[in-house]
């Protein structure tokens, strides 16, 4: 094999068509699309250093999936699990304006969902990854491994340096912890049911209730036991009357909003832009990305911050 004689264009050709799904691997264990680059960068130049070890065409795969889990375990030995605000703490019962970030802890991110097939989009939604985050480290590798990409627990005990027994007692751990915090339907299976009418029906209604400052339409859009929460600012909001006072109280009165829809881990999502006297232009301020029951909104989960928007292909400014 011409790669394993030092060829990097050769190397680069084996490894291209393989590079997406390993970014989604990457970003599943690691809950940020840009850990999840330097993870899948680090894990390249590992693999092309150690191309040697590489057997077989047919284990490829195998073998690369190998190394990046190897280079995600070890960024979560440096830096822990990615959070949202409810695993911090409770709801907030009054509206909390003006909230600093709060800068302690290592926040879940969007992922840019393009180009992923049904079973990978359900494999990024925001509850199953922020429900992976609670496991530690081999938990999480022998689950996603398993559940998601199909290995055996023969299969992950060899990539792992392990055996098979302790492969399947850590994925009946995993499996329990993420069972606990995952709704039994999926935002694709929710998804299929509607149809793309009804959802640009949907995504438009929030977005426009937004710019109007519409607080009945909102409503009307919201379940009964909504959330919001805006990471990194540690304030969360549940219940339609707390989420409507906080939506009045904040988004609809700090200034003039422009929305462009998008999706982000297989959900519906908008771009927000606020208006920026400086810039004399609406600049990015969060990545808003919808979680639906039915035909209703029943979290919102705000992430604050221009960096999440060039992942997204999302404009860097709207004049």
């Amino acid at each position: 094999m011409r790669a394993r004689g030092g060829d990097d264009a050769a190397f680069a050709g084996l490894v291209e068509p393989l590079r997406r799904e390993l970014h989604a691997h990457c970003y599943r264990m690691l809950g940020s699309v840009h850990d999840a680059d330097d993870a899948l960068q680090d894990a390249l130049v590992r693999a092309w250093r150690g191309i040697e070890r590489f057997e077989a065409r047919s284990s490829l795969r195998k073998w690369l999936y190998t190394v990046a889990t190897n280079s995600c375990l070890d960024t979560i030995a440096r830096r822990g699990r990615r959070e949202l605000p409810m695993d911090l703490g409770p709801a907030s019962e009054d509206v909390v304006g003006g909230a600093a970030p709060r800068t302690d802890a290592a926040w879940l991110g969007p992922y840019p969902d393009t180009g992923l097939a049904y079973e990978q989009r359900e494999a990024v939604e925001l509850a199953f990854v922020a429900a992976v985050q609670h496991l530690p480290g081999n938990q999480r590798a022998a689950l996603l491994l398993f559940e998601v990409l199909g290995y055996s627990a023969a299969e992950i005990a060899e990539m792992m340096k392990t055996s098979a027994a302790s492969v399947n007692s850590a994925l009946q751990r995993a499996r329990k912890i993420v069972t606990d915090r995952v709704p039994s339907r999926t935002q694709q299976q929710t998804l299929h049911e509607l149809d793309d009418a009804r959802l640009r029906e949907i995504v438009a209604g929030f977005s426009g209730a937004l710019e109007r400052g519409d607080a009945d339409t909102l409503v009307a859009l919201l379940t009964e036991d909504v959330t919001w929460s805006m990471p990194p600012l540690p304030h969360w909001y549940r219940g339609l009357a707390a989420v409507t006072d906080f939506a009045r109280a904040v988004p609809m009165t700090c200034g003039s909003w422009r929305h462009v829809p998008t999706s982000a881990n297989g959900q519906p999502a908008i771009g927000s832009y606020l208006w920026n006297d400086g810039a004399g232009a609406h600049t990015p301020w969060s990545v808003d990305v919808l979680t639906l029951r039915g035909d209703k909104v029943a979290e919102v989960t705000a992430f604050v911050g221009p960096e999440h928007f060039p992942p997204l292909g999302l404009p860097a400014v709207l004049t």
